[in-house]
């Protein structure tokens, strides 16, 4: 694939421009900008977060899948990607699988269901 302009500037601009475009439901354009930018820092979690809910919504699924457990690796008690996980693995109809993700993102989060006794 060609470079196109908004794949130029510094990872700010680039950054800025991929949210615009996640937010404008453009998820194929924002992967790609994302793409660049998580190779470029693989450690950041902002940037390969919102790649995996570009991939997600783009219905890359294994893409996705693949992001947040990259994100998982690094940072095991980020919720938000453990949410994302488990409804990335729902929607590939990996029910126990998803299930146990759901169940450690509610508990990450300090829900822990009925019974939790308000703590």
């Amino acid at each position: 694939m060609s470079e196109t302009y908004y794949e130029f500037g510094t990872a700010a601009d680039r950054w800025d421009r991929a949210q615009m475009f996640f937010e404008a439901k453009e998820y194929v354009t924002a992967a790609r900008i994302l793409g660049g930018l998580v190779e470029e820092a693989p450690e950041q979690v902002a940037p390969r977060l919102l790649l995996a809910r570009a991939y997600y919504h783009s219905a890359r699924l294994g893409r996705a899948e693949e992001e947040l457990r990259a994100v998982l690796e690094t940072d095991p008690v980020e919720s938000y990607a453990r949410l994302m996980l488990g409804r990335t693995l729902e929607r590939q109809g990996r029910r126990a699988e998803a299930a146990t993700q759901l169940r450690m993102a509610a508990a990450l989060e300090g829900d822990f269901g009925p019974g939790d006794g308000g703590l």
